[in-house]
């Protein structure tokens, strides 16, 4: 099953952001097969929901971004700034405080290995 895109558009600054902590720096088409690979493909993302996050995020102060040439092919690679890296954290908290309250909200029941 596939997450409708409704879902993951209110969360793809967080994934994005998280992973670039992981991952120290990351260029676009990296972030889309990390993304798949991480949640054996529940979630993909689109170059038209990708882009305009990361010039987002970019705007806000979250991003920096570093371009490499790589053959005659030029790769824009992106990092966290350090207030990028500040809000990832706040992010991810209150991602996680936010799971938590659905799963009470919705009366979901934890899934048992």
């Amino acid at each position: 099953m596939v997450y409708s895109s409704e879902l993951v558009k209110g969360t793809l600054k967080t994934i994005v952001m998280k992973l670039l902590t992981d991952n120290k720096k990351m260029y676009g088409y990296e972030i889309t097969q990390r993304v798949k690979e991480l949640t054996a493909d529940k979630i993909q993302i689109t170059e038209g929901a990708l882009y305009p996050t990361l010039h987002a995020l970019e705007a806000e102060g979250l991003l920096t971004t570093q371009t490499e040439y790589i053959g005659k092919r030029v790769r824009k690679y992106y990092s966290l700034s350090p207030t990028g890296k500040t809000r990832t954290k706040e992010r991810v908290s209150e991602m996680a405080d936010f799971i938590n309250t659905m799963i009470f909200l919705l009366d979901l029941k934890p899934k048992t290995a």
